[in-house]
């Protein structure tokens, strides 16, 4: 007599369902694990004049996600090196030295002491993040920020003022 192993009858309606159920505890679980900065994305805040600005999140990932990317980011880090574009052999190795070198330039200008920005490197990318006030002084902020040796691409997420809501996720309060 030959028996199936699928899934029938009762029983294997309730292994089955049982089954579901904990791969979407697991799920929910993974929700709700902390976030953590485990690639050392630098995120700096840059300058604080305007304390009702909506507060960037800090980068971080799950574990999960963090196992997730890690392959990608080793492809997106070394592509640049191979492409002859970088001197170093992994593009985020430049986050390290960009993100200080953002602070500076936009401290040291003198323009932007009425803003609250943040600042976070990827791969040589730089987000800035925050509050400026006016539409002039994010263009401006970001045309500098190109100029900086080393900076692929720079993503403006600035708003004019502090009523607006932000382009970009905030931190939990």
């Amino acid at each position: 007599m030959v028996r199936s192993r699928g899934v029938t009858g009762a029983k294997g309606v309730l292994r089955l369902t049982g089954a579901m159920a904990l791969l979407l505890a697991g799920a929910g679980l993974a929700q709700a694990q902390s976030r953590s900065n485990v690639f050392n994305d630098p995120f700096v805040q840059v300058t604080a004049a305007l304390p009702a600005c909506p507060v960037p999140d800090a980068p971080g990932v799950t574990p999960e996600e963090a196992k997730e990317l890690a392959h990608d980011r080793a492809q997106r880090g070394v592509s640049c090196w191979l492409a002859g574009r970088c001197r170093l052999h992994n593009a985020y190795l430049y986050d390290a030295e960009i993100i200080p070198r953002v602070q500076k330039a936009i401290r040291v200008d003198g323009r932007y002491g009425n803003t609250s920005i943040w600042a976070t490197g990827q791969r040589r990318w730089v987000w800035l993040q925050g509050c400026v006030a006016t539409a002039e002084q994010s263009a401006e902020v970001e045309a500098m920020v190109r100029r900086i040796d080393d900076v692929e691409g720079v993503i403006n997420q600035l708003m004019v003022g502090t009523a607006q809501l932000p382009a970009y996720r905030t931190a939990p309060k």
